[in-house]
This record gives structure tokens, C-alpha cells and sequence, in this order.
């Protein structure tokens, strides 16, 4: 009851922060219809799962600890050799203890663009084998909650761990519940390089996916950027176990994270890159436009442009403060997704323009089009539209 009592004496706090953290950044429905201005990825961190004291899982012969850490520095010299304009920076090189905070404060710091936590998995019954690649959320499944457990249990091994992690027990179920308070802000993004692995994992490396999933690691919790956590077998399922501590093995692991991380990077600069340059063309010689949005009820083709500047998991009242007196705020709800918007017109120009003020307070603010029926289209397909 203690907990319980702090825990919900914590969430007013929490929620604000969170919130504030939130309206910073922004998401679209798929990795191909995200825009933003000039973006490319820069810095990807790799953290090798437990260490040092914290064993993880063990199988017969192998720890996970080990296994986190082989593949994860055979994925960063893949990078590295292979792109390397892309900064990689790891947790732990080293069989050493790291906090799980610190490793989230690492990626923050370093103001990754991608953060990749290796595992490997375990369970009671050993014919239980395949990946699982995880973003941060609410669990589904009573097993995705279980494995949640079991990967924060680490942080009983850390000192003054329930002032660290603001009263969390990670043995408790009620714990849980802050997971289902909380504003993902780049969960989307994390969805879709969570695909990528999965998909590479199935089709290259030629393992049984178990697929993407939810659940509330307390290594994602804090990250401020996409973020994934994956499990890449299970040491508990002896032919896997072997396959996992071949050298064989832990390659074909890491090259498949590595193509999904190469595809994810392709496709979401080339779409950046394709609204810088449009963007360009209309660039304001004010730093301050005045822009009338006159024609907000009107389309052309059917097509109205509008400005991003959040989304959300739950919805959120439009006279909220954290709008920060914007008004004629708009909702939008793409799968189960809440998206809110301002200004709207069917002049390309003019909301190029509107965005250079609305930056002003939203500075990760962006382009999206809507056709007739409210479903949101990929911009380059909207500018064709009007072109015709």
C-alpha cells in the first residue's frame, strides 16, 4: 500500500513531464509518410543487455550477458564499416555492470537517432525458441509482462533503485499501470524499425519471428528517440541456445538488425530529403511571415495541407494549456493514433510558410496532407494532385 500511495502521488508530476516531453516531438502513421526537414541518422546507440553482475538469462552453457554482448559490437562494426558517416556508440564494450537509466542517459546525451537494446530471451518450457523485437508500452499479454519483469528485475541490483525509478517495484503488476499513462512519443517510428528487424530476422537470417510487441522496459522507458529492444532467441531452447553461441549464429543475427537498420535509414532520409528540397523552393525571405489562411475550408483536388505538431496514444482535450494558445486545434485519429494539427489550406506555399511560425513553439513541427475522406496521404502524392 506504500507503493501504491507514492506511485499515484508520483503520476501528477509525471504526466506533466511527460506531456511537456511530448508536444516536442511528433510521429506519422508509417515509417514512409514521416517528414522532417533535413533529417538524417546520424548516431545509433547499441547496448549489450545486462553485464557484470547481472547475469541475465542462462542456458546450459551460455549467459545472456555474453550473447548481448557478442552480437551487439559484431552489429556496431557492421555500421561502422559499412556507413560510416553513422556514429555508433555502445553502452558497455566490456563485461561490466551498467544502471538501467544509465544506458537511456547515454543515448541521450549523445542525442542518438536510434536506440537498439540486445537480449536474449528465456522461458520455462524449452521448446519455446524464435525472435521477438519490442517497443516501449503496455503489455498484451501476461507472458510480454512476465519477460517485462524479469528484464527490470535488474534494478534491485542497483543502489537506492526505488528513488532512481520514482518508486517502481519491477515485481510488482501494479507497476505497470504508469505504462498505460504514458505519452510514446516515437512509438510509431519504433514500431516500424521494430518491423524492419522482424521482417529481416524471418526472411535473411531465416529464424522463427515471434513478431513486434509491447511491453514496459524500464531500459526504453526514458530514451528520447525511436527505440527497440530485441530478443533474439531463446538460450532455454537447447538447439537455439547452440545456435545462438556459434560465431555463425551471432553473425547472421547481427547482419539482420544491421540491413533493417540500413533499410530504416534509406527510407526515412530519402523521404526527408524529398521535403527539404520542396520545401526549399518555397522558403519565406521573412523570419517572422504573416500568413493568411484564408482559404482553410477550400481544396484543390481535394487536398488540404496542415501542420503537425503532436500525436498520442490517448487523446487530448484542444484547449489544453500544453497547445500553448494555439487555436483552431484539430484532431485527427489514423489507426490508433491521435494526431493534432493546425492551420489547414490547399496552398502548398502558404503552409510552408505557416510552419516557420508555428516552429516558433512546435520546433519539430511538420507538413501533412488529408484528402477528401480525412485519410492522411503521402505528400508527394498530394503535390502530384495538384500539379494535375
Amino acid at each position: 500500500m506504500c507503493f501504491i500511495t507514492n506511485f499515484f502521488k508520483q503520476i501528477r508530476c509525471q504526466l506533466i513531464i511527460l506531456l511537456l516531453i511530448f508536444l516536442n516531438f511528433c510521429l506519422t502513421p508509417t515509417i514512409y509518410s514521416q517528414i522532417e526537414e533535413d533529417y538524417s541518422i546520424k548516431t545509433v546507440v547499441i547496448d549489450a543487455g545486462h553485464g557484470g553482475r547481472d547475469d541475465g538469462t542462462s542456458g546450459r552453457k551460455a549467459k545472456e550477458k555474453d550473447i548481448a554482448l557478442d552480437i551487439a559490437l559484431k552489429l556496431g562494426t557492421y555500421i561502422e564499416e559499412n556507413i560510416p558517416a553513422v556514429k555508433v556508440i555502445y553502452t558497455r564494450t566490456t563485461d561490466v555492470f551498467i544502471p538501467l537509466n544509465e544506458r537511456a542517459d547515454i543515448a541521450n546525451r549523445n542525442k542518438a537517432d536510434l536506440f537498439i537494446s540486445i537480449h536474449v530471451d528465456g522461458w520455462h518450457d524449452s521448446k519455446v525458441y524464435g525472435t521477438s523485437t519490442f517497443v516501449m508500452g503496455l503489455h498484451k499479454t501476461e507472458q510480454n509482462l512476465e519477460l517485462a519483469k524479469k528484464e527490470n528485475s535488474v534494478i534491485l541490483l542497483e543502489e537506492d533503485y526505488t528513488n532512481k525509478y520514482e518508486g517502481f517495484d519491477p515485481t510488482s503488476s501494479e507497476s505497470y499501470i504508469i505504462f498505460s499513462l504514458l505519452q510514446n512519443t516515437y512509438l510509431e517510428q519504433s514500431l516500424n524499425f521494430a518491423s524492419f528487424v522482424e521482417h529481416e530476422f524471418e526472411t535473411k537470417a531465416l529464424r522463427k519471428s515471434r513478431g513486434v510487441k509491447q511491453a514496459g522496459f524500464l531500459v526504453l522507458w526514458k530514451t528520447t528517440m525511436p527505440s527497440v529492444l530485441v530478443e533474439a532467441g531463446f538460450l532455454t531452447n537447447p538447439q537455439e541456445e547452440k545456435y545462438l553461441m556459434s560465431t555463425e549464429g551471432q553473425e547472421y543475427i547481427a547482419s539482420a538488425i544491421y540491413r533493417a537498420f540500413k533499410s530504416y535509414k534509406t527510407a526515412i532520409e530519402e523521404k526527408s530529403q524529398f521535403v527539404a528540397k520542396i520545401d526549399s523552393n518555397f522558403q519565406s525571405q521573412s523570419s517572422n511571415p504573416k500568413v493568411d489562411l484564408a482559404d482553410s475550408n477550400t481544396f484543390v483536388n481535394s487536398i488540404s495541407f496542415k501542420v503537425q505538431i503532436a500525436s498520442s496514444t490517448n487523446s487530448i482535450p484542444v484547449s489544453s494549456d500544453f497547445f500553448k494558445g494555439f487555436e483552431n486545434i484539430e484532431e485527427y485519429k489514423f489507426d490508433e493514433y491521435y494526431k493534432y494539427t493546425i492551420g489547414s489550406t490547399s496552398d502548398f506555399e502558404k503552409i510552408v510558410k505557416y510552419k516557420k511560425i508555428v516552429e516558433e513553439n512546435f520546433p519539430d513541427a511538420f507538413i501533412i496532407a488529408i484528402d477528401e475522406n480525412k485519410n492522411l496521404i503521402p505528400l508527394n502524392e498530394a503535390l502530384n494532385k495538384i500539379k494535375q
